[in-house]
Order: C-alpha cells, then sequence, then structure tokens
C-alpha cells in the first residue's frame, strides 16, 4: 500500500490483522519517501555476496613493503573506519523508523548496516596487522560526518550518504585495490567496493522513483549539499595526512619522481570522483551545468 496503516504494526504484509491490535508509530510509513522496485532484487543479491572476514580474506599473506608505505596505510585505514562507521550509523537510524509494511527495504538497510559492520572490521584489522597504533582522525574529518549523522530526512541522507559520499568512496576504494601494496589491503578494498557499489544502487534507484513522482525534490537536494557545504565551509575538509598517504601509496616509494607521479594520480582520483558524482547527478535529472556545479560543493572529506 501507499499509506499502511499504523494498526498493521509488525504483521507481515498480507497477514490477516485482528481487530484491537496495538497501534505502531513509524515515522516513515510513505511508499513514495523508500521504496525502490529494485529492493527485492538488491536484497537477494546482498545476502547472496555476504562474505566472512576469517575466510575470504588470506591475513597471512606477506606484508613486506617499507615501514613509509604501512604507514600510509594504517593512515588511511583509520580514516575509512570512521567514515564506514558512519556509513553503519546512518541506515540503522533510519532502519527502526521505517514501516515493516516495506520489508525489502528495512530487510537491505539492516543487511546494509551488516556490510559496513563488517567493513570497519576488516579496516581495523588491516590497520593493526603490523603496527599497533592508529592514524590520526581530524576535527574537520569528523565535523564532516556529524553532518551526515544528524540530517532528519531520510531522502537527503539518502542522497548525501549515499549518492554523493559512498559513490565517491568507490572511486577511492578502486584506487586503493590498484595500488594497495600487499594482497591483504587489495583484498580487502575490493570486498567492500562490491558491497559500496549495492548501497549506492539502492540510493539511486529510490532516489529516481521519488523525484518522478515529486520533481520538487530535486531542489530539496541541491539545498541539502549547499546547506552542508556551508556549515563546513570554516573546515580543513580531507586531512593533510590522508592525502599525503594516498600520494605514497600511489607513488610506492620515496623517490621525487614516483611522488610526483603519485600525485597526479591522486588529482585523478579526485577527478573521477567529481565525474562520478556528476553522472549519478544527471540520473537523477540534474542539468549538466547544475550537476557540475552541486559535485564542486561535495565536502572535500569525499563522505
Amino acid at each position: 500500500m501507499d499509506h499502511p496503516p499504523s494498526r498493521w504494526g509488525l504483521a507481515a504484509r498480507g497477514a490477516r490483522i485482528e481487530r484491537g491490535s496495538p497501534a505502531f508509530d513509524f515515522a516513515i510509513d510513505l511508499k513514495d519517501a523508500v521504496w525502490a522496485d529494485e529492493a527485492a532484487a538488491l536484497y537477494a543479491q546482498a545476502a547472496a555476496a555476504q562474505w566472512d572476514p576469517a575466510t575470504a580474506i588470506d591475513w597471512a599473506a606477506p606484508v613486506t613493503h617499507p615501514p613509509e608505505i604501512e604507514e600510509a596505510i594504517v593512515q588511511v585505514m583509520t580514516y575509512l573506519i570512521e567514515n564506514e562507521m558512519a556509513a553503519l550509523i546512518i541506515p540503522a537510524a533510519f532502519l527502526a523508523k521505517i514501516h515493516p509494511h516495506f520489508r525489502e527495504v528495512v530487510q537491505l538497510l539492516a543487511i546494509q548496516a551488516a556490510d559496513e559492520a563488517r567493513h570497519v572490521e576488516v579496516f581495523t584489522r588491516r590497520a593493526l596487522l603490523v603496527r599497533k597504533e592508529l592514524g590520526l582522525s581530524t576535527a574537520g574529518g569528523q565535523a564532516s560526518l556529524k553532518t551526515l549523522i544528524e540530517e532528519p530526512d531520510f531522502a537527503l541522507a539518502s542522497f548525501l550518504l549515499s549518492v554523493l559520499g559512498e559513490g565517491s568512496f568507490l572511486s577511492l576504494l578502486r584506487f586503493l585495490d590498484a595500488h594497495a601494496p600487499d594482497p591483504v589491503t587489495r583484498r580487502v578494498c575490493r570486498l567492500a567496493a562490491q558491497d559500496e557499489a549495492r548501497h549506492v544502487a539502492f540510493g539511486l534507484a529510490h532516489l529516481q522513483r521519488q523525484v518522478e513522482r515529486d520533481p520538487g525534490l530535486r531542489s530539496r537536494l541541491a539545498a541539502a549539499v549547499e546547506r552542508r557545504h556551508d556549515a563546513l565551509r570554516r573546515t580543513a575538509g580531507l586531512n593533510e595526512e590522508v592525502f599525503d598517504a594516498l600520494v605514497v601509496l600511489a607513488a610506492g616509494s620515496w623517490e621525487p619522481v614516483d611522488l610526483a607521479a603519485g600525485f597526479e594520480s591522486v588529482l585523478e582520483l579526485q577527478g573521477d570522483m567529481a565525474a562520478g558524482r556528476r553522472r549519478r547527478l544527471e540520473r537523477l535529472g540534474f542539468p549538466p551545468a547544475e550537476a557540475e556545479s552541486l559535485s564542486a560543493l561535495h565536502t572535500r572529506n569525499f563522505m
């Protein structure tokens, strides 16, 4: 149904409801607010693609690169952990607010949260594989994630997190896969990217459905980007330690010529992120010029 009654509560969709059953207060109870026709297929795909960190990754694989490369890995993993924690908390927070009548969406968000919990685990294990200490978490990075967690609207939160943030993270994970100095890092990033692609797919699917029914939603989405940009205007964005770590990973050494090439690779990564955001914004119906403008306003912290 487009708007299931509150008295249906936790009953299975299609069940007969006994008169006198209590009403439940689910804040998100409109089909147009959450639905995507692809939800069931994405859930089935996600359930079939679950992987066990203990067996899917060879944690005993050799790590032979120099200490400075390992230091860069630890810093990047530290950054990934806090971003994935935000990506876990956000769907989990909305999960409890959605009417169970839309069970495919509830199931998909639940497995999405499980994906992110697994990502937090494997990024933490990789960070501590050789060293005993994590890297730096910055005030600017935390402020950026705080704006995501505090967004109360499901559509806007999905847009900022999945379409813009996790979409950019897909580029980052593929970059790390390509430049990983060891098989553990490569495998961790590749598996996480497979999961993140589904998260982005659902975010796009349900927002495409919403804007088709309510074209005015686009102006709200644009305003959310601008509002977040203004809120983070005085923050540093991506911390220098993460940027430098990405340069070192792409370089693979301290040689000046390699560092120069690594720097160019990170700039290409940022360009690839921006191009991906523009494509996804255009899929939501934004004209190319507006899509480019909104993409440029996305937080420099990537997520």
